[in-house]
């Protein structure tokens, strides 16, 4: 009892983050892709859209935006840093199906608005439209916890 009353406040004890996509939220190992199904680039989950608009699941900035514009990189408040990566090998399609609607270094606002992606047209051309959210600076005992439309991370 005396140990939750002195616990010391972790950074990771914040305001939930939102997530970025509707869709149905699926464990990160089921993405057809080692990179992201061994948590090689960080931990997350993933989506199966079922929109067509990524929104920021925090306050705080665009780091990058790719040239190909099939992924956008944040960087929260807090420090958290979050890759947001539009289905698997779409990096092939050159930017087709994908219109940024923010630029790199931009202050971004939770639920703004940051990619509209035409999933119809981009789903035939790639092996899979599961979108991985990844986190790629988490501390050793932090993890990524899903619940609803929330994000924790604990």
């Amino acid at each position: 009892m005396f140990k939750s009353l002195f616990k010391k406040k972790q950074p990771n004890d914040q305001e939930p983050m939102l997530v970025p996509l509707k869709g149905k939220v699926v464990q990160l190992e089921a993405v057809p892709d080692p990179v992201f199904a061994e948590k090689m680039m960080g931990d997350g989950f993933a989506i199966d859209p079922a929109g067509d608009m990524i929104l920021s699941p925090i306050d705080g900035e665009i780091i990058a935006i790719f040239p190909t514009k099939h992924a956008i990189s944040l960087k929260s408040k807090q420090g958290r840093e979050i890759l947001i990566h539009v289905g698997l090998e779409t990096v092939q399609l050159n930017g087709e199906g994908f219109t940024p609607l923010v630029i790199d270094g931009q202050k971004v606002k939770k639920g703004q608005e940051l990619l509209k992606v035409d999933f119809e047209a981009i789903k035939s051309r790639v092996p899979s439209i599961l979108t991985p959210v990844i986190f790629t600076n988490l501390q050793e005992n932090e993890k990524v916890v899903v619940e609803g439309q929330d994000i924790f991370i604990r």
